[in-house]
């Protein structure tokens, strides 16, 4: 029987790692399953307070959501304003507003904690 414990540092982490390794692909319905399912949560709980993900940046987010709905700059001028206030934001040129969040987060379900993020300069800004 193998004795599964919270995972606390690197070293644990290698051994859970070793251990995950020598499970994979275990046969459903057996205790080898159950095994390596709560040690892959035990990893993925590790890994996610070790090595946090970065919230992406506002533009970014935007810049995707319009690429997966298939929207252009006029479709977020309801949300963001005119045709040059909506060029301004993608631009980095001005940040987005409490009001434009909200229209945001709630028209194109953009999380609100990734868009009130200060807003990243592009690596060619000056």
């Amino acid at each position: 029987m193998i004795e599964l414990k919270p995972i606390r540092s690197e070293a644990d982490y290698k051994k859970a790692m070793a251990l995950l390794k020598s499970l994979w692909g275990a046969e459903a319905d057996t205790p080898e399953r159950d095994t390596l399912d709560l040690l892959t949560t035990l990893i993925d709980d590790y890994e996610s307070i070790a090595e946090p993900i970065d919230l992406p940046d506002p533009i970014d987010a935007i810049l995707f959501r319009m690429e997966q709905q298939n929207l252009t700059r006029k479709d977020l001028e309801p949300m963001l304003g005119n045709r040059g206030r909506v060029a301004e934001i993608l631009n980095r040129k001005r940040p987005l507003s409490l009001e434009m969040i909200r229209r945001i987060h709630a028209e194109l379900d953009i999380p609100a904690e990734v868009l009130i993020q200060p807003i990243r300069p592009t690596r060619n800004a000056a």
